[in-house]
């Protein structure tokens, strides 16, 4: 069934260039029910829109999560926004994190809020002022008011080494995205309409964040990114996933003896080359994060999920996660 799917997909490519939405939806349909990640994005991309099919929120949350669940990286940037949007924060983190490592404006400007909040992170100015200077560079209006709120709040050397780190984070998150799409196999084509799906800034002096009326020195300064998302634009093009011509990941699940049995996993990335996997387990075994850990290997579609496992609680593999994060090895906390 792999190669018909995979021609479905471009197919129905195809007909979306062509603006022929109705024809792309129909090619999608059947691979993403077959659990294909690029038709499950692109199908989630249409019922965003209302493109081909009737605009349906659910609906696309739902394929964006199947997706995600696969290791496709656009599916989890846009899964997380949504989370985020619905006000399902903690869950929505991890991904959140995730996309702005990533380079994601609008990820990068709703995690340097909550850097500035020390909401479900810790509180950290310098860094909040970095994040959200990067997603200003981008146009990004909700970051430029928030940007000009932290300005009230923080002093002006924390600034100065926020640019600094702010050119540390680009590098890295450059990196990490070229790294990610690779490891995946996914030739996606390159997203050219302005950053949407954020929060709708309130008519203000200050666009994006609510004015506080503390003093600067005040510690609990908060700013609060707005939850009501705007209508999406329908005239620029969307990105559409464009298969490769790639092998199915093996169905066997393998795994190394573990020290602890927990149900909580570390996702370490996602392959179109099972071998790429192994080798990605190799450099990171020795870790004190994943050293001792289950290696588990699931396919996912037509890729392969690389997981770290056996984690008793959902906070000892987030901290795992956040520290290998902290060394540039991406992750995601799974059950």
């Amino acid at each position: 069934m792999a190669a018909p799917a995979l021609a479905d997909v471009k197919a129905g490519v195809d007909a979306w260039s062509r603006g022929d939405y109705a024809m792309a939806v129909r090619e999608w349909v059947g691979p993403a029910e077959q659990g294909d990640p690029d038709a499950q994005f692109n199908l989630a991309q249409a019922y965003r829109l209302g493109r081909g099919v009737d605009a349906d929120q659910a609906q696309a949350e739902a394929l964006y999560a199947r997706a995600a669940a696969q290791g496709h990286i656009k599916a989890a940037d846009n899964y997380g926004l949504i989370l985020f949007q619905k006000g399902e924060r903690e869950k929505a983190m991890p991904y959140i994190e995730g996309a702005a490592m990533r380079g994601d404006p609008r990820a990068q400007y709703l995690l340097g809020i909550a850097y500035f909040n020390g909401d479900l992170v810790e509180k950290d100015w310098r860094r909040a002022y970095a994040l959200t200077s990067l997603a200003n560079s981008t146009g990004l209006p909700q970051a430029r008011g928030a940007l000009a709120q932290m300005d009230d709040f923080i002093p002006l050397a924390d600034r100065q080494a926020a640019q600094t780190l702010a050119a540390e984070i680009k590098a890295k998150a450059e990196a990490t995205r070229a790294r990610e799409l690779a490891a995946v196999d996914l030739a996606l084509a390159s997203e050219t309409a302005a950053p949407r799906n954020l929060p709708t800034p309130p008519s203000s002096s200050k666009p994006g964040v609510d004015y506080p009326t503390r003093s600067p020195s005040d510690p609990k300064a908060t700013i609060v990114a707005r939850a009501e998302p705007p209508a999406p634009a329908r005239t620029a093009p969307e990105a559409v996933a464009t298969p490769p011509k790639v092998s199915p990941p093996p169905a066997a699940i393998a795994q190394t003896p573990t020290r602890a049995s927990g149900s909580w996993k570390i996702q370490l990335g996602a392959f179109g080359v099972p071998g790429n996997a192994d080798k990605l387990w190799d450099k990171l075994a020795s870790r004190s994060e994943v050293a001792g850990r289950q290696k588990v290997k699931e396919p996912a579609g037509r890729l392969t999920k690389l997981l770290a496992g056996g984690y008793a609680t959902r906070d000892e593999a987030a901290a795992a996660c956040a520290s290998l994060k902290r060394s540039g090895q991406d992750c995601l906390v799974t059950q």
